[in-house]
């Protein structure tokens, strides 16, 4: 409609144009301008003319040729894609703009990634499944924010032959708000460039959860003419704000007759003026260059090179900062080892990071389909490292008296040096080999190695594809396990690096949406935090004996005309269930119905369930950022947990409307995944998701 006002507008200007100028006086009268035949360059036409036929036609073809075209930018001029397509290819991918997992906008309840949490979006987190990271080398132990963070491999890079914009909030109130902003646009065919903006701000719904984060990326793809350079880049800041209430006091919220206090906002709690801030901070910049022959079948089609070398840099600076200014009046810190009413504790971590690496690609081809093709990389990573630790000495007295200052307690720096190799062969289309190790060969960290091997076998659509998957891990224990220093936390230990063993064997079968995992670990000095008997005294544990966990997990979507079920189920069985504190079982189900109202309104009504079973659950460690097994033992009931929502695509827009929580009061008050920590309440939510493309 914009664009139809802005024609005729001008179209009205040129009309009044003509008659303004039919306005002025004979120009003849006016020394020094020129005459109307004087304009006319041409002097070999004639002003009268008479065109044949074929002349105008002639003529009418012309204007249509040089007429301006009248495009209506899509999500189809839009292209995007992550590092991981980029690993050996270059692959772009459709921008998606369905309603696809819209509901699922908290990153504490993603269908098949749940974390346990402190009650609130934005609080510490932990996940809910035995998940363990597979990574090797220097770590700083504090993650209890990862969740909030956004890193280099979380950005997306783009091809936009028009400007993207897309806008997104949810709003449950004051008591919980999530804004994204992503814009990107190309400043030439070669070079993009674009940000993303993520504000999230609650009140939470207990006193002392008000939560401030920002997240900040700017980022850009450069890919030269020939398509053999290309360079990545992007700057990220991260800034997030997490206040420490210690837990209600009140620990019989949903088991007393009636609450002393009208709303959760009214429970008091153990910490009044105590909170922590974590800020991760970083450069990173790859670029790579094919050096080889460049195999594209067909123009636009994916880049698959013979040869590359790459080359990345990345410079990251993360902090974690904790302050208290009060008294500890209910027990929230196990001890203090400077102060009693204040600490001022940090831990600042400097990472430099060079990865050179080189690729060959074999890649025969037979018929047109790709046999015994071959792959290697290998790759060399430098990693720089320096971190310091902070707290607030108040003991230091001076002719003024007491006095505070920040006293540093210790300072590092090192280097690992890691060797890096990775292998593919495809025997056919439907079957590939891969195998990639890592392995820390000089610094620190030496010794440290991760051997990851999968087979896959590919049928059709109909019969689906297995992998096989394998891999071990041995990787040294966190900063924060062996050498700690705060106000409340003091910490020096000799650990043995932990070791994990994995086998796994998937099935996925996408004609069928069926996916089957079932994964085996075996875990060897397994590192874990515990409290002392009868004490909130988180102290650093390793479990020497060898630890089996068998993990089984199966998705299924149904489909019955508008009707969908989607389902998730995972099981989990180990011999150390007081260790690994984890649910047996977990489930995760959503029934909609999807259908277009009023001719232009594609809706989708729904409900989604989650539930797991009991199970011990953990206490959380204030100051320190870590869960840990308490003492005794607490286990909560267990209920599902439903929400029913609307969600609504209408030309550009996207909308949503969810109540969380919704069957609250049904089976219980509330629930708990936390000791002394109460889960969040109902609330209704609010979603609108605006794009732009110009």
């Amino acid at each position: 409609m914009l664009n139809r006002l802005k024609y005729i507008l001008l179209l009205l200007l040129c009309f009044s144009a003509r008659f303004a100028f039919a306005q002025y006086p004979n120009q003849q009268n006016y020394p020094g301008r020129q005459t109307p035949q004087q304009f006319n360059t041409d002097t070999g036409k004639k002003g009268n003319q008479n065109l044949t036929g074929d002349q105008e036609i002639d003529a009418e073809r012309k204007k249509e040729e040089h007429r301006r075209d009248s495009v209506i930018f899509t999500s189809k001029f839009i292209r995007v894609t992550n590092e991981q397509l980029l690993k050996d290819s270059t692959q772009v991918l459709p921008l998606d703009t369905s309603l696809r997992n819209f509901e699922n906008y908290n990153p504490l309840y993603q269908p098949r990634d749940p974390k346990l949490n402190l009650g609130s979006t934005g609080l510490p987190e932990r996940d809910l499944l035995f998940q363990p990271a597979k990574t090797i080398g220097f770590d700083p132990g504090i993650h209890f924010l990862d969740a909030y963070l956004l890193t280099p491999q979380d950005i997306q890079y783009y091809r936009a032959r028009a400007p993207y914009t897309d806008l997104t909030l949810y709003s449950g109130g004051l008591k919980e708000q999530i804004f994204k902003a992503t814009h990107t646009q190309n400043i030439n065919p070669q070079l993009n460039i674009g940000f993303n903006l993520n504000f999230l701000g609650s009140q939470g719904f207990y006193t002392r959860q008000n939560v401030g984060d920002m997240n900040l990326a700017v980022f850009s793809w450069y890919q030269s003419k020939s398509k053999r350079y290309n360079l990545l880049a992007n700057l990220i800041y991260n800034n997030l704000k997490v206040p420490e209430n210690g837990s209600i006091r009140n620990d019989s919220i949903y088991t007393a007759t009636q609450s002393t206090y009208a709303t959760s906002q009214g429970e008091p709690v153990r910490l009044q003026n105590s909170g922590d801030n974590v800020r991760n901070n970083g450069l990173y910049l790859k670029q790579f260059y094919y050096i080889g022959k460049i195999d594209s079948t067909k123009k636009g089609a994916s880049v698959l090179p013979t040869q590359r070398v790459g080359y990345t840099f990345y410079y990251n600076i993360n902090k974690f900062l904790f302050n208290q200014s009060e008294q500890d009046q209910y027990n929230a810190f196990p001890d203090y080892y400077y102060s009693a009413n204040y600490s001022h504790d940090s831990l600042r971590v400097s990472h430099i990071q060079n990865t050179f690496s080189y690729s060959f690609y074999l890649r025969p081809k037979s018929s047109g389909v790709i046999k015994n093709e071959v792959k290697l990389d290998l790759g060399l990573v430098q990693d720089l490292y320096g971190y310091k630790q902070f707290v607030t000495d108040t003991g230091i007295i001076n002719t003024y008296g007491r006095i505070v200052q920040i006293d540093r307690k210790q300072q590092t720096s090192f280097q690992d040096l890691t060797l890096k190799a990775r292998a593919g062969y495809r025997f056919s289309d439907r079957i590939l080999l891969d195998i990639d190790l890592q392995q820390v060969a000089q610094g620190r960290d030496f010794g440290n190695f991760l051997y990851d091997a999968t087979l896959t076998l590919a049928g059709s659509r109909k019969t689906g594809r297995v992998i096989f998957e394998g891999y071990s891990q041995n990787s040294s224990p966190p900063l924060d396990y062996t050498d700690w220093i705060s106000n409340h936390y003091i910490f020096h230990n000799s650990f043995s690096n932990q070791k994990i063993n994995s086998v796994s064997f998937s099935y996925i079968n996408d004609a069928l949406q069926l996916d089957l995992k079932a994964q085996y670990y075996l875990v060897s000095d397994y590192l874990y935090f515990a409290a002392q008997p009868n004490g909130i005294d988180a102290t650093p544990t390793q479990e020497h004996n060898p630890i089996n966990l068998l993990k089984v997990s199966l998705g299924k979507n149904l489909t019955f005309g508008r009707w969908h079920f989607d389902n998730y189920i995972v099981y989990q069985k180990t011999d150390y269930q007081s260790t690994l504190r984890t649910p047996e079982l977990y489930t995760y189900s959503n029934l909609y119905y999807s259908l277009l109202m009023f001719k232009v309104l594609h809706s989708t009504f729904g409900a989604n369930v989650r539930y797991n079973t009991e199970f011990v659950a953990p206490s959380y460690a204030v100051g320190l950022g870590q869960f840990y097994n308490s003492t005794p033992d607490q286990t909560f009931s267990s209920y599902p947990i439903a929400s029913v929502y609307l969600k609504a695509t209408l030309i550009r827009t996207n909308l949503f409307l969810q109540y969380n929580y919704a069957n609250q009061g049904l089976f219980s008050k509330g629930y708990y995944m936390v000791n002394r920590y109460p889960g969040p309440n109902s609330q209704l939510v609010i979603g609108v998701s605006w794009t732009f493309y110009n």
